[in-house]
């Protein structure tokens, strides 16, 4: 092995004994999945920062930038910029205040365990999508540090994740999250100041980008289209488990406010970095076959093998605090909403070793999704756009308005998944998740009138 795989090696043992120390205070699942509800604003802030700044923001913005100029990167750091603000103002309070654990818990709440169960076979495969673009990013960081081949990387990959996540949940996730993101700011400041002087400092860097490729308006697509891009970040990340999973895990409710702001301030001037490096990424490494490969690129030209550690450190920061999180929330749904119920004899322990199992079976099945073709970038879009316009157009009805009740929410969860796959993969609509949002929103209106509906408890109607 080289310094640098070592150097990594290293990081990730560190990371992992952090995950096995923390372990030791599971008791329960509040534990375990919402680190006891003990987070302040600094921590919180931090991991949910981290935890949205995942290998789509390193490697897939600085790439999509590179070969598309400033419009590659309406997603990052832009789109999900605004899918954090808009948590923090409208969604966080009315979340918190109904005390969930999981936001498979707001659909039993407000329609009936039958809705809850089809939103978690709505929501968890997002999860793993999402999960299986980090695992294939680190086994291309691991693999891009030493000889070893990227499908073994891949591999290794998938078993350090599962390892690291199963052991600590969400308290040794956000724990690590201050850590990893501190990591992860300064390799990127770094890689960041060496590519600026490369090209003799601001003047020169700035001098070396094209002005056609400063429009943040693609030149391609119609306007249908180009929308659909901007809605899938902002809106299909909004109710993400992953994100949810913060906001909860916190003090008080000003804290689940403050902590998706602040996070979004964060997340939005750390994440312009790879932004600006794809801007000037042609000046730096003309023609360069795969994009994606920009930023390790850079790197590995400019920086000495001792800060090359730290670059490759903080793409693993990103990468970890991002997949354990897309794992804790998937474990989270299934054990919590269907396995638990089902077993109500259940001690906490016994509980919290259901969802460490559910995180193995899920890491396993994160891996098969990482060894798929296709761009990181892409899987993460695909990730948040899958059966998210249902997801959101029940969500909000759920958390806003008494109109509707189980045959709407459970008609307009299952049409929006099916609209999108069929709009994306069958009829190649141009706007795929416009075209799911709409379809998920004319059901949930047409059938709100009929059918069974729950009402809301007194402290739900509160929120």
């Amino acid at each position: 092995m080289n310094g640098v795989l070592i150097g990594v090696t290293i990081y990730v043992l560190m990371q992992l004994a952090i995950g096995l120390y923390v372990s030791r205070r599971m008791r329960n699942e509040t534990d375990y999945f919402l680190a006891g509800r003990s987070l302040g604003l600094g921590v919180a802030s931090m991991s949910v920062f981290a935890t949205w700044f995942g290998s789509e923001t390193c490697i897939g913005s600085s790439g999509a930038v590179y070969a598309e100029g400033l419009s590659g990167s309406r997603a990052d750091p832009f789109g999900y910029t605004l899918c954090l603000i808009l948590m923090g103002l409208f969604f966080a309070v009315p979340l918190y205040r109904r005390q969930l654990t999981t936001l498979g818990d707001l659909f039993r709440q407000r329609y009936g365990s039958t809705v809850e169960k089809i939103a978690v076979l709505v929501i968890v495969p997002s999860s793993l999508l999402w999960a299986g673009a980090q695992i294939r990013a680190f086994g291309q960081v691991i693999s891009a540090s030493s000889t070893i081949p990227p499908a073994f990387s891949i591999a290794v990959a998938a078993v350090v994740v599962i390892i690291y996540t199963m052991s600590g949940g969400l308290l040794a996730d956000a724990v690590t999250d201050v850590v990893q993101g501190a990591v992860l700011i300064l390799g990127l400041v770094i890689v960041f100041v060496a590519a600026i002087a490369a090209l003799g400092g601001v003047g020169g860097a700035v001098s070396s980008i094209e002005p056609a490729r400063l429009s943040i308006i693609g030149h391609e697509g119609s306007l249908l289209e180009q929308m659909d891009g901007w809605a899938v970040p902002i809106f299909g990340s909004v109710l993400a488990q992953e994100l949810i999973s913060r906001t909860l895990a916190t003090r008080s409710e000003s804290i689940a406010r403050n902590a998706a702001l602040a996070g979004a301030g964060i997340y939005f001037v750390i994440g312009s970095i790879p932004v600006m490096i794809g801007l000037i990424g042609p000046a730096l490494v003309p023609a360069l076959d795969e994009p994606e490969h920009l930023l390790p690129t850079v790197a590995m030209q400019l920086l000495h093998p001792v800060l090359y550690v730290v670059f490759a450190g903080a793409l693993i920061s990103a990468i970890l605090s991002t997949v354990d999180s897309a794992l804790l929330a998937a474990s989270a749904l299934v054990s919590h909403n269907v396995v638990v119920p089902m077993m109500p004899r259940l001690t906490e322990q016994h509980k919290v070793r259901v969802a460490r199992i559910f995180v193995a079976v899920f890491g396993v099945l994160a891996y098969f999704f990482a060894i798929r073709e296709g761009s990181v970038y892409e899987q993460v879009e695909e990730a948040s756009a899958f059966g998210s316009a249902g997801i959101l157009v029940v969500g909000v009805f759920a958390l806003f308005s008494k109109v509707g009740g189980v045959w709407a929410a459970g008609a307009s969860l299952i049409i929006g998944s099916l609209a999108y796959l069929i709009a994306s993969y069958q009829l190649e609509l141009a706007s795929p998740y416009l075209v799911a949002i709409a379809a998920a929103l004319l059901v949930y209106c047409v059938l709100a009138p009929f059918g069974p509906r729950t009402e809301m408890s007194p402290a739900a109607e509160q929120a």
